[in-house]
């Protein structure tokens, strides 16, 4: 069954939440603190080992109440139960979206078009399990006999950026695998990453769910090339697997069948790391560790799944993210984790949202007169307080902030885990109060600042405050706990997809450069020359002047 489809502005919540709005919009966040000494407790959820913390945003219980009305009027419940259920929901495309059925260990049917597709997931779960275990274990070797070493990822997108954030996210509990991933086209890149690699121990996946991914065949056949310069042809089928639905074309290239994983296309690339997809992350941290990952994350889809939305993470961060792109027109959001190991999380974010909810039409097909997804961006604090708060701080920008942190170390270093702490709490306080005048001048006369000099300094050093944030702190990062974390975040897109009432799940909008580029490719390595506009046209002529 199709979503129901409703322009968000045509409801009668939308229209109390624009009055709302206006009523609260110059409220500063510690006015409602210094009234409500309880905000803080009411205004956060402790689930499992999650803490979330939303009482320094510019919303009310009421504002909250506004939104779940909304929710409630184009009827969240019924989509909910659609995306789990296998329904079409992805209708411009015919499919379902089902990554949620590969992290449920519980259920025993669920249907596609009238097949039950648990049977395929748990051989496929069970595929990863057997080869990853084997390789890991040095049972399977390479050509020589010799065990792997190195895991070289071979994939764009989807098929690369999952995979990669968890892998470098979980290297605490990596094995003895260095795992490296080849993306970009860029020939440097691919150079790069296999200068230091032995052949004779290097295992290469290739993941393509149609083996055409003009970036990935490019990267695969160049790898290829390099490893038969050094190894004979019939050891392709030794070093090269792959995920892929095209069968044929995989068995093409040398690769064996019986090392190919399957891929559905109820699973979009951009939430597949769940899926074989993720062998390159069982074969760093082991299978048991990507079990734990599966877990994390369906103990995060039974939480939203079933939980109330006024005590519902993903919904509840979804709604504030809403209340700030559309009524006060905000147009970013910030992720800041306060741990490196989640280096490429904002990365990882940044095409799961913006690649889902970067949309202009509507589920009626209308173009859309209200704005959808933010720009999403960020990096780790400390780093970060040292590049970009500025403009956070004090900026012309309204610019919402997750902050993201654990309670305890990996490697027990207590005394710099207190200070990376220290600066978690900080910011987020910082940016709620801010500095007046008052305080500025004070502290500079503390300073014996001459009064003719402060008065031309001070009012560069006032911070307004007012600047909102959501606080996750967890407690320990594990693969369970990231497992939660990344569903948490794919249910807030979910959940916006049907408050905007956007298709979340296609991504047409990256097919017209790929397009053109295949045009372009055949001119730059012929004489013929296409139609373009001056520009591209004197940019070609350079490029080819410069070959």
């Amino acid at each position: 069954m199709a979503l129901k489809n409703a322009n968000p502005l045509e409801t009668t919540a939308w229209e109390k939440l624009v009055l709302h709005y206006n009523d609260i919009k110059d409220v500063h966040m510690k006015k409602w603190f210094e009234e409500d000494a309880s905000r803080a407790k009411t205004l956060c959820i402790k689930w499992e080992d999650f803490y979330v913390d939303f009482s320094k945003n510019r919303i009310t219980e009421d504002t909250l109440k506004l939104l779940y009305e909304l929710v409630d009027e184009i009827d969240l419940k019924d989509a909910i139960q659609k995306y789990f259920s296998g329904d079409i929901i992805n209708q411009t495309e015919q499919r379902a979206v089902l990554h949620t059925a590969l992290r449920d260990s519980t259920s025993e049917e669920i249907l596609v078009n009238n097949e039950n597709i648990i049977p395929k997931i748990r051989a496929a779960q069970n595929q990863l399990k057997a080869f990853s275990n084997s390789i890991v274990s040095g049972q399977k070797t390479g050509y020589t006999n010799k065990a792997f070493t190195d895991i070289v990822n071979i994939g764009i997108g989807g098929s690369d950026l999952g995979p990669a954030m968890v892998v470098e996210a979980l290297s605490y509990y990596k094995n003895h695998l260095n795992t490296h991933f080849v993306s970009n086209v860029d020939g440097d890149h691919v150079n790069e990453v296999i200068k230091g690699l032995n052949p004779e121990t290097t295992l290469f996946i290739i993941v393509s769910k149609t083996f055409t991914t003009q970036e990935t065949l490019s990267n695969a056949n160049f790898i290829r090339n390099w490893f038969l310069s050094q190894a004979p042809e019939e050891a392709v089928k030794n070093h090269f697997v792959a995920v892929s639905t095209n069968i044929e074309k995989v068995k093409e290239f040398g690769i064996d069948e019986t090392n190919i994983f399957p891929m559905w296309d109820w699973v979009g690339g951009r939430f597949s790391l769940w899926s074989t997809v993720g062998l390159s992350i069982c074969l760093s941290v082991g299978y048991e560790n990507f079990e734990h990952l599966l877990e994390g994350a369906h103990q995060a889809d039974t939480h939203f799944r079933n939980e109330d939305f006024n005590r519902n993470i993903p919904v509840i961060l979804a709604l504030i993210g809403i209340f700030y792109n559309n009524f006060f027109n905000a147009e970013t959001e910030a992720i800041i984790p306060y741990s490196q190991y989640l280096n490429q999380f904002a990365t990882y974010l940044q095409q799961a949202n913006m690649e889902s909810n970067g949309k202009g039409i509507d589920r009626n097909g209308v173009s859309i007169n209200y704005q959808t997804g933010p720009i999403i961006w960020g990096e780790p604090g400390t780093n970060a307080q040292h590049a970009f708060f500025q403009l956070i701080h004090q900026g012309t920008k309204l610019i919402p902030t997750d902050f993201i942190g654990f309670g305890k170390s990996l490697h027990g270093n207590q005394d710099q885990q207190d200070k990376l702490m220290a600066n978690f709490f900080a910011q987020t306080e910082a940016l709620l109060k801010g500095k007046s005048m008052e305080d500025v001048v004070n502290e500079l006369q503390e300073q014996n600042v001459r009064t003719e000099d402060l008065q031309k300094i001070a009012v560069f050093k006032v911070f307004e405050g007012n600047r909102p944030t959501n606080t996750i702190l967890i407690d320990k990062l594990t693969p369970k706990s990231l497992g939660k974390l990344i569903a948490f975040y794919e249910h807030k897109i979910f959940v916006q997809g049907i408050v905007w009432n956007v298709y979340s799940y296609d991504q047409f909008g990256v097919e017209l450069g790929k397009q053109l580029a295949g045009k372009i490719l055949s001119e730059l390595n012929e004489d013929a020359q296409m139609p373009h506009d001056g520009s591209t046209q004197n940019l070609i002529a350079r490029y080819k002047s410069l070959k």
